[in-house]
């Protein structure tokens, strides 16, 4: 009981740093005087009061946090900022609170899925507030935290490998964890930065460059669109965020790396790296071939540009779409779809298995295959020259098991409320990669608005599921994790 009174302790304040975030919404109001001031002044001061209740009343509590309170920190951070982060749209959009939930869980997660209609005409601060909900949950609200306040004392790498996807948990930049920490975050704010200013140069104004620079580097997808990037109908635009979308797909620590190396080799160096560019190039040029074979787009150079987008985009994880894939041959939609799983990088914004893993299952397969004809070999298993250890393998087929059973799951819940397999599907797939669309109900031209109170929910589970990469939440639901 001792220890979950000190994990209420910190959550206070991470609530209470939260509230910072309200801040850019308040201005944005202020700007644009679209009547949505008073409500996040409301919303903030809910968010402190919160936040300061909860800090307060377990003040005798404070104290070092172990492994495994910070996953119990993790899940309910994610949730209750979820939670919290809900008073403005209940407030001003009048959503109902499942509706308003699946919003802002969606933007923190990065999934980008939503259940709101006519984005062109919402009053530009929600806006805002959404895709700072999807920039804030890109690096984890977490990690900002051990950033910008070790004074916490909560045992930052605790938190850190809780928070953190992928290998880059045991990978320190710095010395020191709250270093490493803000060293990310710093590469994270300059990139979007440069993403912003360059959709503006591509024709963008100021508010949508802001806002799709913040979907952009989070991966997250949100859009001040219903049509989303489709509305601005820009191959430049289209362009630019292909190039930062795969940016954001990469490993933020190689990004350092490479500022701090002053060279361009660790790109080089890194396995991720070749596997991402290589997947995302020979998927392209061939889902576009095919398209133009099939006489989709009269033009090769038409089809490889909605092609590159939108298959850029669903691989990646940001879940941005320019035209209705829907309706494209069945393949291509379903082999985006597969992709999405697999592209992204450790340590990017990205979600899915993860490139790292998938070079290494490869390498493993590769290796048992050679075992049948040369059962004494003795090879480990390398990737990018570097050998892995048998218990990381070990690990991540457990990992693996655990995300495909996840999968399944997942989909028996939705089609057991009444959902159509291919929209079941398509939805868990999106939500547990934190990808968005899907297909179906929930394809590139619709949204999740469609969907049952029910089925929102478990989604919502799901995308929090996929964030955290499935063993930091799942291990909370294990009896063994709550013996002494």
């Amino acid at each position: 009981m001792r220890s979950l009174l000190s994990v209420a302790n910190v959550l206070g304040r991470l609530l209470m740093i939260f509230g910072i975030a309200y801040l850019m919404p308040i201005v944005c109001a202020v700007v644009y005087r679209d009547g949505t001031l008073l409500t996040f002044v409301v919303s903030l001061g809910a968010c402190l009061i919160a936040g300061g209740a909860l800090t307060l009343s377990t003040r005798g509590y404070q104290a070092e946090l172990k492994a495994r309170d910070g996953f119990i920190l993790v899940a309910l951070a994610w949730t209750l900022t979820a939670a919290i982060a809900t008073v403005p749209l209940i407030l001003h959009e009048q959503l109902s609170f499942t509706d308003a939930f699946f919003e802002t869980m969606s933007g923190m997660t990065t999934t980008g899925a939503t259940v709101m209609v006519g984005l062109d005409t919402v009053a530009p601060t929600i806006n805002l507030w959404r895709h700072e909900l999807n920039w804030l949950g890109g690096m984890g609200i977490i990690v900002l935290a051990v950033a910008i306040l070790p004074m916490l004392g909560v045992g930052g790498m605790q938190l850190f490998r809780a928070e953190v996807p992928g290998p880059i948990k045991d990978a320190r930049l710095t010395a020191r964890i709250a270093d490493t920490a803000a060293v990310l975050w710093s590469v994270y704010f300059v990139i979007t930065l440069a993403c912003a200013l360059s959709l503006r140069l591509a024709g963008m104004g100021w508010f949508d460059a802001i806002c799709h620079a913040f979907s952009a580097l989070s991966l997250g997808g949100f859009s001040t669109r219903d049509a989303s990037v489709g509305a601005f109908d820009s191959p430049l635009i289209e362009g630019v965020l292909i190039f930062f979308m795969v940016v954001a797909a990469l490993n933020f620590a190689t990004h350092f790396t490479v500022w701090r190396e002053r060279s361009f080799r660790p790109y080089w160096r890194d396995a991720e790296v070749k596997g991402v560019l290589s997947v995302l190039l020979v998927s392209c040029l061939g889902c576009a071939v095919y398209l133009w074979l099939g006489e989709v787009y009269a033009s090769f150079w038409t089809a490889l540009r909605h092609v590159s987008f939108n298959l850029v985009s669903i691989a990646t994880d940001c879940g941005f779409v320019s035209t209705d894939y829907a309706l494209w041959p069945t393949f291509v939609p379903f082999w985006m779809l597969f992709l999405s799983a697999l592209t992204a990088s450790s340590g990017s914004t990205g979600g899915g298995i993860k490139m790292i893993r998938t070079l290494i299952l490869v390498r493993q397969s590769s290796r048992e295959l050679t075992r049948l004809l040369h059962p004494a070999l003795a090879a480990p298993v390398t990737v990018g020259g570097m050998a892995v250890p048998n218990r990381v393998v070990v690990a991540i087929l457990g990992f693996i098991f655990l995300y495909f059973m996840s999968i399944v799951a997942m989909t028996f819940l939705l089609i057991f409320g009444g959902l159509d397999f291919i929209s079941a599907f398509s939805a868990v797939i999106a939500c547990i990669n934190n990808m968005g669309p899907g297909l179906g109900q929930v394809g590139p031209a619709a949204n999740y608005a469609g969907l049952t109170d029910y089925d929102l929910w478990v989604l919502s589970f799901t995308m929090l599921l996929g964030r955290l990469e499935v063993f930091s939440l799942l291990i909370l639901l294990t009896p063994m994790f709550w013996r002494k």
